[in-house]
């Protein structure tokens, strides 16, 4: 009796494209591809480092994009794991400001990957220009490349892809959940996207942006566009030297601002490569807020028995003094 084999695995779709000038961009100069490539990574930074590897360029790198094709972590999981191939270095995020835009500053993102491991000296002297085979600023062609394991190969082409809102666009959207007064249109968001992206520029975070765009706000809201435009304009940071809020040598005097920043692997805050050892930003590397603000204990803090001594000097001092009591 004829019976159709059911062990074939069904097609699944094809890990998604970012923007045209967007996604991931493969480093110059690597080395080939070997079974311990990846082998001083820990398990699951070496499975995610596997699969970045194979992903074609322009392909999108956000963590919840890649918690999807990953069926083994989640975004949680997946972010500390790009944060950990950040400090290993093999991955940095950069933005690069782009040419031609008569109506504002205007950034593209990208996530350039090598899976042969780079210090910072070598990260820096790249987005410069100066490693070998270094073109931070031009765009390379798209080449198709093999689909990763985790995508069997013979996957659909034709699958339309979802764009990836940039951090801008995510911040302007988010609004809505800080404050329902504030709630905005997708229409609206492109349309503020250009001013919120020239915050983050100027070393704000999308947190930062969000609380000054919902804080202090009218008991009615008529025009949440309107408002949101207003404050945008009236609260801009201003632009700091070499756009790092983390850099402390001032902007040599007739300097041009960088075409090409860093970003921090973890909350995007942009910045020179020198202020951002790892890929990632000194919050991000102590752990965040909270670990920073832990108090640190008193050299001249007493011990617990002494404390407990003088306590009951302190009380028997009081009962003589006042019997009654």
């Amino acid at each position: 009796m004829a019976y159709q084999d059911l062990s074939v695995a069904l097609p699944t779709p094809a890990h998604p494209m970012a923007n045209p000038g967007y996604g991931k961009r493969s480093a110059p100069d690597q080395l080939p591809v070997r079974a311990v490539t990846f082998g001083h990574l820990p398990a699951r930074e070496a499975y995610v480092a596997g699969f970045l590897d194979r992903l074609p360029n322009g392909a999108a790198m956000d963590a919840k994009t890649l918690a999807k094709a990953l069926p083994l972590y989640g975004q949680q999981a997946v972010r500390t794991a790009l944060n950990n191939l950040s400090a290993a270095g093999h991955l940095r995020r950069v933005r690069r400001r782009a040419e031609g835009n008569e109506t504002g500053t205007r950034w593209v993102f990208h996530t350039y990957w090598s899976r042969t491991a780079r210090d910072n000296e070598w990260w820096a002297r790249f987005l410069d220009g100066d490693a070998p085979g270094a073109e931070p600023d031009s765009e390379p062609p798209r080449t198709p490349t093999e689909t990763p394991t985790a995508m069997p190969p013979d996957a659909p082409s034709d699958v339309r892809p979802k764009p990836v809102p940039s951090a801008a666009y995510a911040a302007l959207a988010q609004l809505g959940r800080a404050d329902p007064r504030l709630a905005l249109s997708h229409a609206d968001c492109v349309a503020l996207e250009t001013l919120a992206a020239e915050w983050l520029t100027r070393g704000a975070g999308t947190a930062h942006l969000v609380r000054s765009l919902a804080a202090g706000l009218p008991e009615q809201v008529h025009s949440p566009r309107a408002l949101v435009q207003r404050r945008l304009r009236d609260k801009m940071p201003p632009e700091l030297p070499e756009l790092s809020p983390l850099s402390e040598q001032p902007a040599p005097t007739g300097r041009a601002a960088p075409r090409t920043l860093m970003e921090c692997t973890d909350c995007g805050v942009p910045g020179r490569p020198e202020a951002l050892p790892g890929g990632l930003c000194r919050a991000c590397r102590d752990g965040g807020a909270g670990a920073m603000n832990t108090p640190t204990p008193s050299r001249d803090a007493l011990p617990p028995d002494a404390v407990r001594r003088r306590v009951d000097q302190l009380r028997t001092a009081l009962r003589e003094k006042d019997p009654i009591a």
